[in-house]
């Protein structure tokens, strides 16, 4: 009786894992795999934009948007969550890094984590966009 009850509650703790929670962030559904394509097209110099407005969307629906924005922080290697944290993180980074034109892709493969590489896509793209949109706004102005 004593190891049907070990068993038992071996697998009420399983149960009971931040990954294996709905609600949780760190859930992942079996039909989660990095290598997914979950935008129209694949980020390149031209689109950053809608790319990441699309990318976040996603992100919101699946629950993961705390990944990037910050509000869900690598936990450090002895707290209980870091490894769901881990394997959450190294998803997301295959839903992005599957979703960006290969010379991007290879600009941020060495990011540890994923909220590393949103930021640096945020510091690469949104400055090429603020002379773009300067430039636009004189053209309508002088329209």
């Amino acid at each position: 009786m004593a190891g049907f009850e070990d068993a038992s509650a071996s697998g009420k703790d399983k149960a009971n894992t931040p990954s294996s929670d709905l609600d949780s962030p760190y859930y992942i559904h079996s039909t989660d795999y990095p290598c997914q394509m979950h935008v129209n097209d694949s980020l390149n110099d031209n689109n950053y934009a809608d790319w990441s407005r699309e990318m976040n969307d996603f992100l919101v629906a699946k629950n993961r948007i705390g990944f990037i924005d910050g509000t869900i922080p690598k936990p450090t290697e002895d707290q209980p969550e870091y490894k769901a944290w881990q394997r959450s993180d190294a998803i997301i980074k295959g839903w992005i890094t599957t979703a960006m034109e290969k010379e991007i892709r290879n600009s941020v493969k060495y990011a540890t984590t994923v909220k590393q590489i949103w930021e640096d896509l945020q510091e690469r793209f949104r400055k090429e966009s603020a002379p773009r949109a300067y430039e636009l706004k004189r053209t309508l102005t002088n329209m």
